[in-house]
């Protein structure tokens, strides 16, 4: 449900004046600048001050400057009832959605959301979410936000994290100014001092003054002549409202026998009806009371609608008692599953203290969904990792970190060229981790990846509650977040979630952190705040270890020469180096015979495996061709069957 804007209200029929000057600045920059400025604007002031007209120009000048953009507008009633009526329907995750699709959100009257908890989630997460999408949020109230009985804290923060601005009553200039254009309007002309008589009466309220102007229209054309200012003055201050007066109630009247005297029995019964009357009512009242406050908060209270609607109550007290025990256990519940999956915190079952199984039911649904990230790969061990003078830096800081995880570096960031070891360092050190608690071992495309299909499938809480239990987060090839702005968002705020409860980060990066201009600031200060090592190319000595390694599980013998003479190639990486040892390997089973180092020779140099020709027989250096010209051999290259023995002479 969306009421549509107000045709007549908007910000060239304001009369501004010093009490709304800066609330009419910050409606005209909002309108220019949707979610740029000011979100959420929060303007508040006493009924009758123009809010809501306010509250309506900006939507009709935010429409002006730009045709496309999409403004929903609702009272507090209507974003409660539309809420409602999506929950009754199971259209709750809809109803959410909607809201993404619009521009401009416009609420009116949010002080109404006063022990409204439910609805004051509903906000919450309707106000992050827009202003996640850089979308705007406005809203009014008659009061300012900590003045709202029992808002939520989180709520006041988002509200001053934007502006809160007030209207104040109208000064003298600003009542003048505002009852002459009305009468403009109106086409309605008044003597001399009339209306400046009227604007000196006590009347702080615009709506009230519009009134004051609507009596001196009718009272002039009831007149024979034109009102003067006092008749006017009179006119208006006998309508002004006034204290209402104390109410004193009547008292009873006695009962009366047919005599006229006190029927004493009568008065007997009286006493006893009334006061069996005032116990019933009493814990009626309590009952009423306890429903009314429940309600407001959000919780189902047919339980408590059945005592009323019994002839007698045993004991209310304790019924009464036992729902607040039960409404206690529900909280409880509500706060476990909001910690585990946000998403499934405003579900009915959470509402109903009359069924705690369905709560419960719940609870555990939230429990299993919030199942371990990807654990890394049993395959690599940190022990295994070999160490060299080239990567001792980066490998004593990753067996640092297993020792103390989450107070040495943290975060430990490894960058380097692809194939050199990151993710076998990182995986190892992932298990040794593991020994202590839960280990998140992710890459940056499965990161990316699983957030989408969390967005697809509508499951954000459940895939942010699987990252924030860990106990240590490990993310590979971090680079690949950058330029992915939602993946960036997420990620920042669950390194925070995780560094303030000490728990261990561990990131790979293909590329220096200095050279990701596509990753956030305050993403890659966070990075640059830990430890950053750099895991380089293998020297040849730790390339020969790793290939002595690979050929001792592949051979029975390893020919050393063999080891030495690859090692000794050159390779960008330890991956490079090792598919040096695989081709050699493949050819050795193609033609069936044991690698050596003079197989290895052939396949990695391509040599001809033709035998050696003797070189030609030298002449006197010249020579006729069959061409024209003549060519001399102390200018040309010979070839010879070695690739090394190629040589060019020239004599001096």
């Amino acid at each position: 449900m969306t009421a549509e804007l107000n045709p007549q209200f908007r910000l060239d029929a304001l009369v501004v004046g010093a009490a709304n000057r800066l609330a009419v600045t910050a409606a005209r920059a909002v309108a220019e600048s949707p979610g740029a400025v000011y979100n959420p604007l929060f303007i508040y002031a006493r009924p009758g001050l123009g809010k809501t007209h306010l509250l309506n120009a900006i939507g009709h000048a935010a429409r002006v400057i730009d045709p496309r953009i999409a403004v929903d507008y609702l009272t507090l009633d209507e974003f409660v009832e539309a809420f409602h009526a999506a929950i009754a329907t199971g259209q709750g995750d809809s109803y959410r959605r909607r809201f993404l699709d619009v521009g401009m959100l416009l609420i009116d009257d949010v002080q109404f959301l006063s022990h409204r908890r439910e609805m004051q989630s509903e906000l919450l997460r309707v106000v992050d979410a827009m202003q996640a999408v850089g979308r705007q949020i406005v809203l009014t109230s008659d009061r300012p936000p900590a003045d709202i009985e029992s808002l939520d804290e989180r709520l006041v923060r988002r509200f001053a994290g934007g502006l809160v601005i007030d209207i104040a009553a109208p000064d003298y200039e600003t009542r003048v100014a505002i009852l002459r254009r009305r009468a403009e309007e109106r086409r309605a002309a008044f003597e001399p001092g009339v209306i400046e008589a009227v604007a000196e009466l006590e009347i702080d309220n615009v709506r009230e003054l519009l009134g004051a102007l609507n009596r001196l229209v009718a009272g002039q054309a009831v007149s024979d002549a034109p009102l003067s200012a006092a008749q006017a003055r009179t006119l208006i201050a006998g309508t002004l409202p006034k204290r209402p007066a104390a109410h004193v109630p009547a008292p009873k009247p006695a009962l009366v026998a047919a005599s006229g005297a006190v029927d004493e029995f009568a008065d007997f019964l009286q006493e006893v009806s009334a006061t069996v009357s005032q116990q019933v009512e009493s814990w009626r009242a309590r009952v009423a009371e306890a429903i009314l406050r429940w309600e407001g908060e959000g919780l189902r209270v047919a339980r408590l609608q059945s005592l009323l609607e019994a002839e007698l109550v045993t004991d209310p007290d304790a019924e009464l008692h036992a729902f607040e025990s039960d409404v206690l256990r529900l909280r409880a519940m509500q706060a476990e599953v909001e910690a585990l999956a946000p998403d499934l915190a405003g579900a009915h079952a959470l509402r109903d203290p009359g069924d705690l199984a369905a709560a419960e039911a719940l609870l555990e649904k939230a429990r299993q969904g919030a199942a371990p990230p990807p654990a890394p790969s049993p395959h690599w061990r940190l022990d295994e990792f070999m160490e060299s003078p080239s990567n001792r830096m980066a490998v004593r800081a990753a067996r640092a970190v297993a020792a103390e995880p989450g107070t040495r570096y943290n975060p430990l960031v490894i960058t380097g060229s692809g194939g050199n070891g990151k993710t076998h360092l990182l995986h190892g050190l992932g298990n040794a981790l593991a020994a202590g608690g839960i280990v998140a071992c992710v890459s940056g495309n499965e990161f990316v990846d699983e957030l989408i299909s969390a967005i697809e499938r509508e499951t954000v809480g459940l895939w942010r509650a699987r990252y924030r239990q860990v106990d240590a987060l490990l993310l590979d090839d971090v680079h690949l977040v950058a330029g992915k702005d939602r993946s960036q968002e997420e990620l920042f705020v669950l390194f925070n979630h995780l560094m303030e409860r000490g728990r261990q980060m561990v990131f790979t990066s293909g590329v220096p952190l200095a050279e990701l201009t596509s990753l956030e600031p305050r993403l890659r200060t966070r990075l640059e705040g830990g430890l950053v090592v750099e895991l380089p190319a293998p020297d040849r000595e730790l390339r020969e270890r790793a290939i002595e390694r690979v050929l001792s599980a592949r051979l029975d013998a390893v020919d050393p020469e063999f080891a030495s003479y690859v090692a000794s190639r050159p390779a960008d990486s330890m991956r490079a180096s090792l598919a040096l040892v695989q081709r050699v390997l493949h050819a050795a089973e193609a033609k069936e015979v044991a690698p050596t180092a003079a197989l290895a020779r052939e396949v990695l140099e391509g040599a001809a495996a033709r035998p050696r020709r003797s070189p030609p027989p030298r002449s006197s250096g010249v020579s006729a061709p069959s061409g024209a010209g003549v060519r001399s051999r102390e200018k040309m290259v010979w070839e010879w069957p070695d690739v090394a023995a190629r040589i060019i002479e020239d004599p001096r």
